[in-house]
């Protein structure tokens, strides 16, 4: 019977990325966990072909292979990165010397069955400029791969143990006469591991390991800012064979906000004020990123511009206990629709400047557009 594409089998193609491969695999493991379909032998055999399927493509090497030689890459002593003349060059120069002097150098007992650590995961978190500033903890849901309970990541029916290959010994490898010289190549029936499970647990069909949604509760400091980087040691994917777990990254992202702009630990305000405001003076109230208010006294003559610094308003500083400073830029607003009588008040106003300078940065540059035109005409 031959068997399915391994692609097919995962549905993506054969152009699909490593993260790609990887969140089919997590789905297709989940829809046919045999949990979930207790009895049912189709949903079973679908599983383990998703397993041996996924177990290759995740694999750059072995990957590389398959697209090569098909299935035939994994049969017959043909390893990942194997040519038809039984050579293996997947690792380069230095697996080739040791696969053909392995034993005369000292290597004859390695076995490449080994403990592995788990995968690294990454959450993507985003957050608002308060909770940057207050701190929160956050609840949050993500798959992720973890040692099966029932044979705590053995792979073989409760009662029962992996057992040593019996075509390679344990070895995880098997040997063939070239010549003069001796090559190995990784065992075709254990694919590498030395050991065999013969009963396989009911739970994860022999993995060790099975998929589902982790919660985890995460405390964000105060004064984090955009792209921190968390790192949560030992929540991510579980270890083979007694390996440790992986780690899980959160990466932060700080929402814009509405009203306020952030550089580092301060904080930027842009605050409209009236024509009258800004030529009599007065106070305006405005927000500050801790929630509370605070009243700012404008002078007299205020420009667009301008800039008041309120020092340790900004944000919580991360790891200290001090806070940036906050910078109120002022914004003189023209009104509109005026009604007549302030249209009136208005030209009264200009009337009246044209006979005092009450606007001293107008007349110095119309004083200087005219020194200009009297040395050109000279």
């Amino acid at each position: 019977m031959s068997k399915s594409d391994y692609y097919d089998v995962l549905g993506v193609t054969r152009n699909s990325s490593g993260d790609e491969i990887k969140k089919a695999y997590r789905k297709n493991a989940m829809k046919f966990h045999p949990d979930r379909n207790q009895g049912d032998k189709a949903a079973e055999q679908k599983f383990k072909d998703i397993n041996e399927a996924y177990e290759i493509l995740k694999d750059d090497q072995k990957r590389a292979a398959y697209d090569q030689f098909g299935h035939s890459a994994f049969q017959q002593g043909m390893g990942p990165g194997a040519t038809p003349g039984g050579f293996d060059f997947g690792g380069g120069l230095g697996d080739i010397f040791d696969a053909m002097f392995g034993e005369s150098m000292g290597n004859g007992n390695r076995r490449s069955s080994q403990p592995s650590r788990g995968q690294d995961q990454r959450f993507n978190l985003e957050i608002s400029l308060e909770d940057a500033f207050h701190g929160k903890k956050f609840p949050i849901d993500f798959p992720t791969s973890t040692l099966c309970t029932k044979c705590s990541g053995t792979g073989s029916k409760p009662g029962y143990s992996p057992e040593s290959c019996s075509t390679c010994n344990g070895y995880g490898k098997v040997r063939t006469q070239k010549g003069f010289f001796t090559v190995e190549r990784t065992c075709p029936n254990c694919r590498g591991e030395g050991t065999q499970i013969r009963n396989p647990c009911n739970a994860c069909s022999g993995s060790g390991v099975m998929q589902k949604n982790k919660r985890l509760e995460v405390n964000i400091p105060k004064g984090v800012e955009n792209g921190t980087r968390m790192r949560l040691s030992g929540e991510g994917e579980a270890g083979l064979k007694g390996g440790p777990p992986g780690d899980l990254y959160i990466f932060l992202s700080v929402k814009p906000h509405q009203l306020f702009d952030r550089d580092g630990s301060d904080v930027f305000l842009k605050v409209p004020i009236s024509m009258p405001v800004a030529a009599l003076g007065g106070e305006v109230e405005v927000p500050s990123i801790d929630g509370k208010k605070v009243r700012v006294t404008i002078p007299k003559g205020c420009q667009s511009s301008h800039q008041f610094r309120l020092r340790g308003k900004g944000m919580n500083i991360l790891n200290s206990r001090s806070r940036g400073d906050m910078f109120i830029e002022t914004i003189v607003e023209v009104p509109i629709n005026l009604t007549a009588r302030q249209k009136e008040l208005l030209q009264e106003f200009e009337r009246e400047s044209q006979r005092r300078t009450y606007s001293p940065k107008t007349q110095a540059f119309f004083d200087n557009i005219k020194g200009f035109f009297k040395e050109l005409s000279e």
